[in-house]
Order: structure tokens, then C-alpha cells, then sequence
């Protein structure tokens, strides 16, 4: 399995995400990215708001 990290580039995410904030992965489901976002809590969010930063194996 492969982790990413993702910069958040922007979209209907405006409270929970910081526009610019690097995120770590946790899971990728349907397209969309599990990302614990700045409430402390991981919910989906749409992986067109992303840009991959890095890409690693674990």
C-alpha cells in the first residue's frame, strides 16, 4: 500500500482545511482522500482539491 501527501490546493473545504496545508493520506475510497483535517477529525474529501506532494510505500 502506498501513503501520500497531499497539499490542499483549494475547494468547498474552506473550514476544515487550510488552503496550502500539507495532509497525509489515510486511506483513498472511491476517489476521494481520508484526511484528518484541522478539527482533529479524518473525513473524505474530493482528491481534485489536492496536489500530491509525495508519494511513499509502507
Amino acid at each position: 500500500m502506498e501513503n501520500l501527501k497531499v497539499k490542499y490546493i483549494g475547494g468547498y473545504y474552506k473550514v476544515s482545511l487550510i488552503k496550502g496545508n500539507v495532509y497525509n493520506v489515510i486511506s483513498i475510497a472511491e476517489g476521494m482522500y481520508r484526511i484528518i483535517d484541522e478539527t482533529g477529525e479524518d473525513y473524505l474529501f474530493r482528491s481534485s482539491d489536492f496536489e500530491i506532494i509525495e508519494e511513499y510505500a509502507i
